[in-house]
């Protein structure tokens, strides 16, 4: 009971319950990580509880460098939230709590960079100047979050920090796919970064390795001609051309413009071919971007397959005639009229344009996940979907028993599809690696 309202405590910041519980249970807080998978502490920090914090610090100031459930301490929950007081709090009780590592080791520092906090950034690295150099489990340092997620009020503090500290190596740290932070604001098209980094860097002279490849063989330079795409590229590629920038793409990636490649024509054609270079590259392409783009696909899938539903191919009946005869066989008006001459292709239509409305539906469901007013965005899915089963049988001739059992039918579709499409893609690599391995070499 004391644990439950414990939590409850730090959830609402009522100080004078945690005192009063204290008072009548002296080792509450001892027992705290045995009783419960939350810490209450970190509980206290997501809600903002200044005073409730510093109070529980003075009993048990080691709770500042437990994890809760989800992997992360009250300070990287503090350093995502942007909330400085507490930051400043756990730092008087507790100044080891920097150095804990969370969740795929992420560190204070690195949620803070993530989510643009430019005044908690200041405050971490002032008092542990060495976490600019920390990386995640993906090697990605706290300036690889902040550009990855464009943050630039962040990217600034951090460049001058760095400068300040004379820590000019941390602009040439690569992730685990190689990329630096050049490559990254190169790629993601960040023309005031790019002109800080090379402004910062290149005052010593050679600091900044403007021609630091990745793991594929590509220059920050080679990235932005191979992904021109809008205005200010050409500005880029003045920066990085003036720092000394040069192509040193390896064989295989080719640029859209015969003006900026030397690559030869037979390879061009080559990598048309294969369509290599179009394809999604993992932990260069923005997830964003994918995300934005799957749910136009799925939008479009949905739109499509709705329409096909309630206007079948054929059209309508606009009559209603009940006496079979040579031509026409018998028939409601506003029923599907190819269904009544065909109904087995017309029940096998039925269930593939189910297949992909549902299965797109779902996509649209997993995509919109922690969305804004996503219960409505389901509400309206839902309401569409039973208005299209509705139409559905309503405009099928005949029985519509069959028809119903489509309704009970299509809630199962897409795990149904999601397991049959692991399913085909693991054989697939399976037959693939078999191929190698019998190829000689």
């Amino acid at each position: 009971m004391d644990m439950k309202q414990l939590l409850k405590a730090s959830q609402t910041g009522d100080v004078p319950l945690l005192r009063q519980l204290l008072t009548d249970n002296q080792q509450l807080l001892e027992y705290a990580p045995l009783a419960s998978a939350e810490n209450p502490l970190s509980l206290a920090t997501a809600a903002g509880h200044v005073d409730f914090v510093e109070e529980i610090l003075k009993s048990k100031r080691s709770l500042a460098k437990e994890l809760n459930k989800d992997g992360f301490s009250p300070m990287h929950v503090a350093s995502a939230n942007g909330y400085l007081e507490i930051v400043r709090a756990l730092l008087r009780a507790e100044p080891e709590c920097l150095q804990v590592k969370g969740k795929d080791e992420w560190t204070p520092l690195h949620c803070a960079a993530r989510r643009g906090r430019a005044d908690i950034i200041q405050e971490i690295v002032s008092a542990c100047p060495e976490s600019v150099e920390h990386v995640t489990i993906l090697r990605e340092s706290a300036l690889h979050l902040a550009v990855k997620n464009s943050q630039f009020e962040a990217i600034r503090v951090l460049l001058e920090l760095v400068r300040e500290m004379e820590k000019p190596h941390v602009l040439n740290m690569k992730d685990n796919l190689g990329n630096s932070v050049l490559h990254l604001a190169t790629w993601k098209k960040q023309h005031q970064v790019v002109e800080w980094l090379v402004g910062i860097g290149t005052a010593p002279a050679g600091v900044l390795e403007v021609d630091s490849v990745n793991q594929r063989g590509l220059t920050a330079l080679d990235l932005l001609l191979a992904f021109q795409s809008e205005a200010g590229d050409r500005e880029i590629e003045q920066i990085l051309r003036g720092a000394g920038a040069d192509l040193r793409a390896r064989e295989g990636v080719r640029s859209h413009s015969d003006n900026h490649t030397q690559m030869s024509s037979q390879t061009h054609q080559e990598e048309l071919d294969d369509m290599e270079y179009f394809k999604f590259q993992k932990g260069i392409d923005s997830v964003d971007n994918a995300r934005t783009a799957l749910l136009v696909v799925a939008v479009l899938v949905a739109t499509a397959s709705y329409e096909i539903a309630l206007n079948p191919p054929g059209g309508l009946w606009s009559d209603t005639n009940l006496n079979p005869n040579g031509t026409e066989p018998p028939h409601l008006a506003a029923t599907a009229n190819i269904a009544s001459f065909f109904p087995i292709y017309s029940i096998f239509g039925a269930i593939l344009n189910c297949i992909g409305f549902s299965v797109s539906l779902h996509m649209i469901y997993v995509l919109t996940t922690n969305f804004p007013l996503r219960l409505e965005l389901i509400v309206c899915g839902l309401a569409m979907y039973v208005t299209y089963i509705n139409g559905l049988i309503t405009i099928s001739p005949g029985e519509t028993a069959g028809w119903y059992s489509l309704f009970a039918l299509t809630p199962a579709l897409p795990p149904v599809v999601l397991f049959a499409a692991r399913r085909v893609r693991t054989l697939l690599n399976k037959l693939k690696a078999l191929l190698r391995n019998r190829m000689p070499t």
